[in-house]
């Protein structure tokens, strides 16, 4: 009877042992992996643009590791700080705080305008730009709604109308700007995440046809919107006007050839690629690295993606809904907007200016993402926690099954 008692109270030991919780290996090293990148790339393709204003060619550099530094000053705050719990609680004041913010950047005189476009509130040293927090509080928002009527989201078509009203006043917001391209992410990230929610197909297509004609109808009524389609469509009939952006990103990428030219000697970065540290940016590391760099940081895009989407499905499992669309909702985010930067800089799309995510230079999208990620890591950290719970109490009922075996064998004999 003594060994029986031993060997339960071995299985039980190791049952309850506590078990420590690592942040995701695979997340954390493709997200410092994407920052030195950034930081490496901003590095050299801004040092042209920082001389020509007379700056320091390390200028754009050192700005980007202080946008990192304060993103993670400011992501650890959060993660250490502000549980799941709170965050549900805090979506609505989040998504208030977003319209407040998208409505002063179109008041003269608080925004400021750089190339036509009212996108940037200045404070103090540094441009703060509302449309990365609305990505942000997007995200938080869908999550915290689809985690409220999940069970009705599938049978009641009525269900999507707050959502799609939210999304298309944020969008409205943007276009004044005017962003087309933080619209076309929101809607993608809404639209997403609505699908994994279990939408019938008839209720998605409902939404996504209407969805494609207004946008369909925004392009095609602006003039400068067309007039990029056209130079996307024919990059080559205007190469030094209209089309002069993508032509000398096609430039760049072709020059990378299979392995580059090696870090620093890009020509295209010497006052020939517009924008070359910020949307033009992977053309640049395009040209450095070449074919083989390339495969490598779609490789590592697809790693991250594929981490978040798997926290997502097992933070569904557990039944945690709010966090499991968070996780979705971030996988989207970077997912998409990865793609859709690399394909502008390609020529599969057409020209707009969005950040690859954690690599290009620019501060409102560092710190928005690494705050983001913070929130990541928050749901993965609970999502181990309810695994491992969940596991010990299993491993709890195992073991007192086999004191209870133990004891009727002890009893026949």
């Amino acid at each position: 009877m003594s060994t029986i008692l031993t060997k339960f109270r071995c299985i039980l030991k190791n049952a309850l042992s506590t078990t420590k919780i690592y942040a995701d290996p695979w997340l954390l090293v493709t997200t410092v992996i994407f920052l030195l990148i950034g930081l490496l790339m901003v590095t050299t393709a801004s040092g042209y643009v920082a001389e020509y204003y007379g700056l320091s060619p390390y200028h754009y550099g050192m700005r980007q590791l202080m946008y990192i530094a304060i993103g993670t000053i400011l992501g650890s705050a959060v993660y250490m700080k502000i549980g799941l719990d709170r965050w549900y609680r805090l979506t609505p004041i989040l998504m208030i705080i977003t319209i407040i913010c998208l409505i002063l950047v179109l008041i003269p005189g608080i925004g400021r305008e750089v190339n036509g476009a009212l996108r940037w509130i200045p404070i103090f040293v540094f441009n703060f730009q509302p449309a990365e927090v609305a990505k942000f509080a997007i995200v938080m928002y869908i999550a915290s709604y689809l985690h409220r009527h999940k069970e009705t989201i599938d049978v009641r078509a009525t269900a999507l109308i707050i959502p799609l009203v939210v999304m298309g006043f944020l969008g409205i917001l943007l276009l004044l700007e005017p962003d087309f391209g933080s619209t076309a992410i929101i809607f993608v990230i809404g639209l997403g995440l609505l699908f994994i929610a279990g939408v019938s197909i008839w209720q998605f297509l409902c939404v996504l046809v209407p969805t494609l004609g207004v946008m369909a109808f925004v392009v095609l009524t602006s003039p400068y919107r067309r007039a990029r389609l056209s130079g996307f469509m024919n990059p080559w009939d205007d190469p030094y006007n209209q089309s002069y952006q993508l032509a000398n990103s096609l430039i760049a990428i072709g020059r990378g050839k299979l392995s580059g030219v090696g870090i620093g000697e890009s020509m295209s970065k010497l006052g020939y690629l517009p924008e070359a540290h910020t949307d033009f940016i992977f053309s640049i590391y395009a040209e450095e690295f070449g074919f083989f760099g390339v495969v490598i940081l779609v490789l590592l895009y697809l790693a991250f993606v594929y981490r978040t989407f798997d926290i997502g499905r097992r933070a569904e499992n557990l039944k945690r809904y709010f966090a499991a669309y968070i996780s979705y909702g971030i996988g989207f985010w970077f997912g998409i907007q990865a793609l859709i930067h690399m394909c502008v800089a390609s020529g599969l799309l057409p020209t707009k200016g969005l950040t690859l995510p954690l690599i290009s230079y620019g501060g409102s999208s560092i710190v928005m993402m690494l705050i983001a990620l913070s929130v990541l890591f928050k749901v993965d950290r609970f999502v181990q926690t309810e695994e491992l719970a969940d596991y010990q109490k299993k491993q709890a009922a195992r073991a007192e099954q086999e004191l209870a075996d133990s004891k009727i064998k002890v009893t026949i004999k």
